[in-house]
């Protein structure tokens, strides 16, 4: 914060505060920290180090909150541009480009540290790459250059379970790579039903999502198709003897129903429904992760 900053006055400097908090994309955030939460707790028969578990949801934490600045920052144009995100603080120009890239630079700084100096190495550089994977590859050069971007670029949102993994285990087994691919296919279904009804939005924005290059037909399909991908790949830790009967129970039903808000958005599209199929689609991941965590301490 400049100098400025600290002689406003307490509600100007909360203003300013949650100005810098909003560059962080605090809900994109806590369910990437979650997934990687449970990953840690995954990652061990019993429960983990508290002292590590803190350190290293803090350390990713940060890491994240910096990605998200610098897409805030490459995209404010764009934002400016979309309804959505117009009121982001960059959008707006309430923050500058400079002070955006030092903030990002300080909390990314930290959660480096952290990670390398409380957690281990090889975390602090899997969650490294993960911010150059989101924040230079998939914002700068994917996002703005195909319609499948969000499939290719997807990999870096896929990767907290891995970290999470990582921070406790200080290594990246199989199963922590079946998670990292639970989050992978389900990225593409539960982001288009977002883009099909703000498409009007990404037209304004010039960025070439699925519903603007392709149409709506096309996205609709590709949803359904990635539900049903979704749905089978979330059986592989049941079918390696990762979890048991509880979490195979809870993907059956988790499943279902994500497969009937993607056959509605393939057959029965209205704005309405791809608002209720992306709401939902936050809330299965949230419960399919939480079911294999109740499922690792809770066997049948």
């Amino acid at each position: 914060m400049t100098t400025q900053t600290i002689l406003q006055k307490p509600s100007q400097r909360m203003s300013r505060i949650s100005q810098y908090l909003a560059l962080t994309k605090p809900r994109v955030t806590q369910l990437a920290v979650f997934c990687a939460v449970i990953g840690m707790f995954l990652a061990s028969e019993s429960l983990p180090d508290w002292y590590v578990v803190i350190a290293a949801t803090v350390g990713i934490w940060l890491l994240a909150g910096a990605a998200f600045a610098v897409n805030c920052l490459v995209e404010r144009e764009i934002d400016a541009r979309m309804a959505r995100t117009a009121r982001r603080p960059m959008a707006q120009g309430e923050i500058s480009p400079m002070e955006t890239m030092v903030f990002s630079a300080v909390i990314g700084g930290a959660g480096m540290w952290i990670l390398y100096a409380l957690v281990n190495p090889l975390t602090m550089w899997l969650t490294f790459v993960t911010f150059v994977g989101y924040a230079v590859i998939y914002t700068m050069i994917l996002k703005p250059a195909t319609p499948q971007n969000i499939v290719i670029g997807g990999l870096s949102g896929a990767m907290p379970p891995a970290l999470g993994w990582a921070a406790v285990a200080n290594e990246v087994p199989m199963q922590a790579w079946l998670l990292v691919m639970i989050i992978f296919v389900w990225t593409p279904p539960h982001f288009w039903a977002l883009a099909m009804y703000r498409r009007d939005d990404y037209a304004k924005s010039g960025l070439p999502m699925l519903p603007v290059t392709h149409g709506m037909q096309f996205t609709g399909l590709n949803v359904w198709l990635y539900s049903i991908a979704l749905a089978a790949t979330t059986l592989l830790p049941f079918a390696v003897k990762m979890s048991g009967l509880i979490y195979l129970a809870s993907a059956v039903v988790l499943n279902a129903v994500f497969l009937w808000h993607g056959w509605r958005i393939h057959r029965h599209y209205s704005d309405i429904v791809a608002r209720r199929a992306f709401a939902w689609s936050i809330i299965y991941l949230s419960l399919l992760f939480a079911a294999l965590l109740v499922d690792h301490y809770i066997k049948f």
